[in-house]
């Protein structure tokens, strides 16, 4: 008998099967501007850009990190896609920038259509979420390179935002104020800790907890930002307070950030007291309950939290602005 391709291991017709539903997933959001059907060399998009005096394009790309050994270890895959989206789209919008569409990629040693499958769904369920299209991907089947039963994922978007609208820290003034906007867990950050804080039946204790996919804010800070200046966003995300907000902080200043002022979710708490974790290493790995940090006038502060409010975000007044070197202090 002759070798094939199937038999090195590569099944072409399992993946097109899971392109028939890839396509059925993305065309569950499709927005004005896609102009191809997934499946074609490369996805068409006609970004409406009548309404930008200089129409300024923002891009991320990303993966969702070792949360996907969670995912292994339970056998449940249809929330990591959204983990995909947001871990893009969450950075797109620091910039202010509404979304216009994603790609994803995943390879894995051996197709498994009902894993994929269900993979594929959370992606398009993240798309919906964020406002995004989903355009199209890869999926490579690559025998040897993975584990058995075990993928990774990387994503791509692109968003668009005014030249004279992009939010990046400018005019960011002493006493202004620092608001947080609530998480909704570990979002897809610090899991080598978790990896190495709880055993595996703890792992699989907490699982329901571990695999809550990250909250997308998109469009939460999209309608707010129609009504209220946002000064600077950054997304807690790896390297958390101590490095993610740095970036948004102007020369010859700095944020004091009050640790009092919300209370880290549970899961924080015991995987601090598990492992025995010192302060300064959680706040630097974790987003400890506050999933993005905003920027604001403190006039504007009550109504930002009303408008948030309404898109369903819990925030808080975690800090405020004052004199420094661009760092943060958590007091």
């Amino acid at each position: 008998m002759s070798i094939t391709y199937k038999s090195a291991g590569v099944d072409i017709d399992k993946a097109n099967k899971l392109v028939r539903d890839y396509k059925r997933f993305a065309s569950l959001t499709k927005i004005k501007g896609v102009l191809s059907d997934v499946g074609g060399f490369g996805a068409l998009f006609r970004p409406s850009i009548g309404r930008f005096k200089d129409p300024i394009l923002v891009s991320s790309t990303d993966g969702v990190g070792t949360k996907l050994k969670i995912a292994f270890l339970a056998d449940k895959h249809d929330t990591v896609g959204v983990d995909l989206v947001a871990m893009s789209t969450n950075d797109i919008i620091c910039s202010g920038a509404e979304g216009l569409f994603f790609l994803d990629y995943i390879a894995t040693g051996k197709i498994v259509p009902s894993v994929l499958k269900d993979v594929v769904k959370g992606i398009a369920a993240g798309c919906r979420q964020a406002g995004y299209a989903l355009v199209g991907g890869e999926t490579a089947e690559m025998p040897g390179m993975y584990a058995e039963g075990e993928y990774d994922l990387a994503g791509f978007g692109v968003g668009i935002v005014d030249r004279k609208e992009i939010i990046d820290g400018t005019g960011t003034v002493l006493g202004d104020v620092v608001l947080g906007l609530e998480s909704s867990g570990l979002h897809s950050n610090g899991y080598s800790l978790v990896r190495k804080i709880l055993r595996e039946r703890e792992l699989k204790a907490h699982v329901k907890e571990l695999l809550k996919p990250t909250r997308l804010y998109s469009k939460g800070i999209l309608a707010l930002k129609k009504k209220v200046r946002i000064k600077g966003i950054a997304n807690i995300t790896g390297g958390a307070f101590y490095d993610k907000i740095p970036r948004i902080i102007p020369k010859g200043m700095a944020i004091e950030i009050d640790r009092n002022s919300w209370k880290p979710l549970p899961i924080f708490l015991m995987l601090k007291k598990m492992g025995g974790v010192d302060d300064r290493q959680m706040y630097r790995t974790f987003n400890m309950g506050i999933g993005m940090v905003l920027v604001l006038s403190r006039r504007d502060i009550d109504r930002a939290q009303r408008i948030l409010q309404a898109e369903g975000f819990r925030s808080h007044v975690i800090g405020r602005v004052v004199k420094g070197n661009r760092e943060v202090e958590i007091i």
